[in-house]
């Protein structure tokens, strides 16, 4: 289902242009709020985020960013910077409205269509409008809500919908979405340290899989939340150990995106109930390794063999594997039962454990 598309973009870009105006009398060389930017560069940077993703989804850029560069001339003054915005604006709007049902092209959060693209160019737009107003001191600024709530469904699945006690409504989207990027807080909640979006999560169900990056793994390795709102009783100390691992693969160079933990997050309210992935790529033979574990309250659903369904079929779907392995204790019936769902089969015992193994089924 298609979420946001280029009448979307025009909206946020007519409504954050005119607030800028409006405010380009004021000194942009001020800090905007938040950033290490000032406001006159965090205004060149939505123009560079807004031609970029135009660039990719014009030539389906497969694995890194076009390479352009985008800079304002010496001496353009905030209203010229506006114009950049428009403008740049208006090539995101095109390129979206131009691609194609099956276009697809690379984001480092996620191989993304051109709704993603658009709901990607809203965010950064909306964002820094407020960094920018922020820094110049005007903070009464908000966008009409059914922006940030639609930029919330499409690249914050994990984030929950009402934690400031307006209900799933429209209306308390903006607070969210600026809670979710690390900008305001929300009652019962943890301020944001850590954040991303998620272009491209693995859906499964009642469940979706959010990659656990290197920067939310060091938070949650550092005992932080690693930017999801968890159940009461999260995360797990596995899922804490896996972040741990993928902090240690980013220092070695042995990273490699996707092939890391991703966080189980529940649908029915988007609290984060455990942790599922891969302890590395694929070895030279093809073969990988999974593990899981879920917090204590959401065991017993279902929940564990609709993420290792989804997360399987998503592995073989990559280039280089040919068997997945898992290894559990041989007294962990609930992990047995879960890896035979699946379709695991046992591949041997030792040391009191059972090793499994899934093969590609188009191998």
């Amino acid at each position: 289902m298609q979420i946001m598309d280029s009448q979307d973009v025009d909206a946020a870009v007519s409504l954050t242009t005119r607030a800028l105006r409006e405010a380009a009398h004021l000194d942009w060389t001020a800090p905007a709020a938040g950033l290490e930017w000032s406001c006159h560069d965090t205004a060149v940077h939505v123009a560079e985020d807004f031609t970029a993703y135009a660039a990719q989804l014009t030539v389906r850029a497969r694995d890194a960013y076009v390479p352009l560069e985008i800079r304002a001339e010496e001496g353009t003054g905030p209203a010229g910077l506006v114009d950049m915005i428009e403008a740049s604006g208006g090539f995101l709007s095109a390129a979206v409205a131009l691609a194609g049902p099956d276009a697809r092209a690379w984001h480092p959060y996620g191989s993304a269509g051109a709704d993603g693209f658009a709901a990607m160019g809203v965010v950064e737009t909306l964002l820094h409008t407020h960094d920018i107003l922020g820094g110049l001191g005007v903070h009464d600024w908000e966008p009409e809500p059914a922006l940030p709530a639609r930029v919330l469904d499409r690249l914050f699945p994990h984030v929950p919908r009402g934690a400031s006690g307006g209900g799933e409504d429209d209306a308390d989207a903006w607070r969210t979405l600026l809670w979710a990027t690390g900008r305001g807080e929300l009652p019962g909640l943890a301020r944001q340290t850590s954040w991303r979006w998620y272009a491209e999560p693995v859906r499964a169900g009642r469940v979706l899989l959010c990659e656990i990056s290197p920067m939310a793994a060091a938070d949650l390795s550092a005992g932080g939340t690693g930017g999801f709102a968890w159940a009461g009783d999260g995360p797990g100390d596995g899922t804490r150990r896996a972040a741990g691992g993928v902090a240690n693969a980013r220092a070695a160079g042995t990273y490699r995106p996707g092939w890391g933990p991703y966080a189980i997050i529940r649908a029915s309210d988007r609290r984060a109930v455990g942790g599922m992935g891969f302890h590395g790529a694929p070895d030279a033979d093809g073969r990988a390794e999974t593990g899981y574990d879920l917090v204590p309250s959401a065991r017993g659903n279902g929940y564990a063999t609709e993420a290792l369904k989804a997360l399987s079929a998503w592995a073989f779907a990559q280039p280089g594997l040919s068997l997945l392995a898992a290894t559990v204790d041989e007294d962990n019936a609930p992990s047995h039962g879960v890896l035979r769902r699946v379709g695991f089969t046992e591949a041997g015992t030792g040391e009191g454990q059972v090793r499994y193994a899934l093969r590609d089924a188009g191998a």
